[in-house]
């Protein structure tokens, strides 16, 4: 059997707070929920989910991973507006005014990106 992507891994500092975050962002539930691990996902079944890692110190740099998340386009300011209420924070990491994605970061400083509607990987 070929391998497959089964987690994405995000180092927190807060386990139980970043993953409610994410959770709650992706409309997604926390599934496991340990001292040392927190995972998230549609639901059990689902092909890949999100496993949160403690680690004491706090993220200073900016990531070299980061998620692209999309809406229809009717949605997407309404989407942005719920993702600040839930704790996101808008972000700078030298954009330029013009491009087609808004740039946020989650409570814990890690930066993702809302972007256009897309109806494929490639588009």
């Amino acid at each position: 059997m070929p391998v497959s992507l089964h987690h994405i891994v995000i180092d927190a500092h807060d386990l139980p707070a970043l993953a409610r975050f994410w959770a709650e962002a992706l409309r997604w539930r926390i599934l496991s929920e340990r001292e040392r691990e927190v995972v998230i996902g549609p639901d059990e079944t689902a092909p890949m989910g999100i496993c949160f890692m403690p680690v004491r110190e706090r993220k200073v740099v900016k990531n070299r991973l980061h998620f692209d998340l999309t809406s229809g386009a009717q949605d997407r300011e309404t989407e942005i507006e719920r993702l600040l209420a839930l704790g996101a924070r808008r972000a700078e990491v030298g954009q330029s005014g013009a491009e087609s994605w808004t740039v946020l970061a989650d409570p814990e400083g890690n930066e993702f990106c809302v972007v256009r509607p897309k109806r494929t990987l490639i588009d």
